[in-house]
């Protein structure tokens, strides 16, 4: 595989949520989402059409309403967030920004004025793929309990209740450490964010 995207052999296209979660559970350390989606994005070579011949995934949906209140508090039900990202591991190293920007230009901003996102200190991420497609850093996060059943991530949330670390116990779920992350934000008519 070239080191390098060449943009030109490669197009992105909605695909089903059932796709983004296969590839999440199989390529994305949290080996698992949420069972909605918004916008679901993938990556093709130019004349691939099969979901079999997908090679990355963006996948959008709207974030807590607390999370939103404090990221855009003029509009928060127009706040989407980038909940996952993966790319299949043999891909160039550009893949995922060109993945992340092209899906970007696919989503409604007049209904989407904010993107969200999140980069998690806890595997070393920094959001560089955020900041090669123009978001805006907003600082760190408070950290956040990680908690981790089966090799996969569980969430804190479940529809509208907040399980308590109690809660996740009984689950089973072992919590890895509290964490910051990364976050960014991107304002529709804002080049910089």
């Amino acid at each position: 595989m070239d080191e390098h995207l060449h943009k030109s052999d490669w197009y992105v296209r909605a695909v089903s949520l059932e796709l983004a979660q296969r590839l999440v559970r199989m390529y994305h350390y949290a080996k698992g989402g949420a069972n909605t989606g918004t916008y679901v994005h993938g990556l093709f070579r130019q004349g691939a059409y099969l979901e079999s011949d997908c090679r990355g995934v963006a996948w959008w949906m709207p974030p807590t309403m607390g999370a939103a209140k404090a990221t855009y508090p003029e509009n928060p039900n127009g706040v989407l967030c980038l909940s996952r990202v993966v790319i299949v591991p043999d891909m160039p190293t550009n893949s995922a920004s060109f993945l992340v920007g092209r899906s970007m230009q696919m989503i409604d901003r007049e209904r989407w004025p904010c993107l969200v996102t999140y980069a998690d200190e806890w595997r070393g991420h920094t959001g560089g793929i955020y900041r090669a497609t123009n978001w805006t850093y907003c600082g760190f996060t408070q950290p956040e309990p990680v908690f981790v059943l089966a090799g996969r991530m569980i969430s804190r949330k479940a529809g509208p209740k907040t399980r308590t670390r109690a809660d996740m116990a009984e689950l089973g779920a072992e919590c890895v450490g509290s964490f910051r992350k990364h976050k960014f934000i991107h304002v529709a008519g804002n080049r910089r964010g």
